[in-house]
């Protein structure tokens, strides 16, 4: 497996990695309508470019595809985190936490935060992660629940 920084033309294999995940892995979670409205079947290419060259994401290949991908920004936020169904349970989300938990120990940061899905929640605990406050997040009027969670640093 290979962790590497993002490289533009990365964007639509991240935008099928998001959908695929969404779609098939937090389907066991979330119903249609709210998989519908998180990720659109139909979407702009150019603005979803525009985020990924914007977040810079990690992005995790096997065997040369790409099948996962995950941020971290300046302030220790955690934005995307997603990982392609097929590669799921093969060691791709586990690889890109450690890429992150190791690129922000460098840098010096003290606590990563993301808002996490209730599918994502328990992989978020494997890695310390705590839950700070479960919330409601409305995306076009529906309602999705989630969780804002926390990780200090220099803590297991």
């Amino acid at each position: 497996m290979l962790i590497r920084e993002f490289s533009l033309g990365d964007e639509p294999h991240l935008a099928e990695v998001f959908y695929q995940a969404i779609h098939q892995t937090a389907a066991a979670d979330y119903g249609p309508e709210q998989l519908a409205v998180w990720a659109p079947a139909q979407h702009d290419p150019n603005r979803w470019a525009e985020r990924m060259r914007g977040i810079r994401p990690f992005v995790a290949e096997l065997d040369g595809v790409i099948v996962g991908y995950a941020d971290l920004q300046t302030d220790g936020y955690i934005d995307h985190f997603f990982v392609s169904p097929e590669a799921g349970r093969r060691g791709v989300g586990a690889a890109l936490m450690q890429h992150i938990l190791e690129v922000a120990r460098a840098k010096r940061m003290t606590r990563l935060y993301s808002e996490v899905s209730l599918t994502a929640r328990p992989f978020f605990e494997k890695f310390h992660f705590i839950v700070d406050e479960a919330q409601v997040v409305l995306i076009s009027g529906v309602a999705l629940n989630n969780f804002r969670m926390s990780k200090l640093l220099g803590s297991t």
